[in-house]
């Protein structure tokens, strides 16, 4: 295994670093800022002004659409997953930062499932869009009366009648769902619940946000935030009629198209997490370096010596382990790669939680508070342990895969 940057991922890198040096963390202050004057005006789903400032001068420099893979270079560097591995985690350091590069979930996944699977007719009105930064979506599957880390438990219908198909269910933390930029959903619901194969009775369709059966009912909290300006809605889909054609590859293909999406989208899940926990790590040093206790600096301390090692080590771990599956994802394909995409979606969430919970152990009263970012760190970091499947469907699938020779 070679993991040394190549030139190309070099020069982005460098420019990527600079660019965050210059626009981005000095920045981070006035998206606050902004993002509140928004919520005091009415609009706190609205765009944050210095994110669309900045859009144009990341696109200017080539670094936009970093994710997509080499097939579509027309629109970005076209990047192997390994090539955009650490351009990811500098960019994961700061939440938002991803969409000044057009980065972002749930877009990154909309798009390649757009690019993968979508008709011609799909690309020009929903994808161009997207691959510009002109709009923004949503990915509607998870449901609040199932266990939706069973996809097949879904009972969203999308039903054929005549040239329309008509969608009706329930949805809840829809991630971006809130934003007045999303101009559509990709929902995934049954086509053919009564199908002997309970993997071909889905399908997916785009329904337009503005459609009339769509209503945002309520934004969801995650552990006290709302993080907009995306929210995580609870959304109804009540008589939603779409053109046929809105349709995505084909009635019984949900399923599939949904194992192409999720595992490009865990991967950057995860690289962009290990950005997190540097953070979380560069923090708590700073702390430990600035504090005394007992008559000593905490630094000094052997508790704390002991788990900064620990941190180091798990924080390595975990980006090896990523690296490794996003070269196996470019040598073998997702689905060859899928035991290893499943042990770095287990593995990095948890060790990101570990590294903020203990910054936040050593900032005392203050790591609760909105004054260190730690609290909200936390938050995300958390939530990905459910986010595109649990730990338990994952660590399932794992060892399914590792008795499989033995049984």
């Amino acid at each position: 295994m070679d993991f040394r940057y190549s030139p190309k991922v070099q020069e982005l890198r460098e420019k990527l670093l600079a660019f965050m040096n210059e626009h981005i963390y000095p920045n981070v202050a006035v998206y606050e800022q902004q993002l509140e004057e928004n919520k005091q005006q009415g609009r706190g789903y609205g765009p944050v002004p210095i994110i669309e400032e900045l859009k144009p001068r990341a696109r200017e420099q080539g670094l936009w659409n970093l994710f997509l893979p080499p097939a579509y270079g027309e629109y970005s560097p076209g990047l192997t997953n390994l090539e955009y591995a650490p351009l990811a985690e500098i960019m994961g350091r700061v939440t938002w930062a991803s969409e000044v590069f057009n980065c972002a979930a749930p877009d990154t996944g909309n798009m390649e499932v757009l690019a993968h699977y979508g008709s011609d007719a799909h690309k020009k009105q929903w994808l161009q869009p997207l691959l510009n930064g002109e709009i923004r979506s949503s990915f509607a599957m998870t449901e609040p009366a199932v266990a939706s880390s069973d996809a097949t438990n879904i009972e969203t219908r999308i039903q054929r009648d005549g040239d329309e198909y008509v969608v009706n269910g329930r949805k809840w933390f829809i991630t971006g769902g809130c934003n007045e930029r999303t101009q559509f959903f990709i929902v995934m619901g049954k086509t053919d619940p009564d199908n002997a194969d309970r993997h071909k009775q889905q399908s997916m369709v785009i329904v337009p946000k503005d459609n009339p059966g769509v209503t945002v009912v309520r934004d969801m909290p995650v552990y006290g935030y709302y993080h907009a300006p995306k929210g995580h809605p609870e959304v109804l889909f009540d008589n939603a009629r779409v053109p046929a054609e809105n349709l995505i590859l084909g009635e019984g293909r949900g399923f599939e198209i949904a194992q192409g999406r999720l595992g490009p989208g865990r991967i950057h899940h995860c690289m962009r997490a290990i950005g997190l926990a540097e953070v979380a790590m560069e923090l708590w040093c700073k702390r430990l370096a600035s504090r005394v206790a007992f008559g000593k600096p905490l630094a000094e301390q052997g508790v704390w010596r002991e788990r900064i090692a620990d941190a180091r080590i798990m924080i390595d771990q975990a980006r090896l382990l990523v690296l490794n599956a996003a070269q196996m994802m470019d040598l073998v394909g997702n689905k060859e790669a899928r035991q290893q995409i499943a042990m770095i979606k287990v593995a990095v969430p948890n060790m990101t939680c570990q590294i903020i919970d203990w910054a936040i152990q050593a900032h005392g009263a203050a790591g609760y508070t909105e004054d260190f970012p730690l609290a909200d760190l936390y938050a995300y970091a958390r939530h990905l342990r459910t986010a595109d499947g649990p730990d338990e469907v994952h660590r399932n699938a794992i060892a399914k895969l590792e008795m499989k020779p033995y049984l």
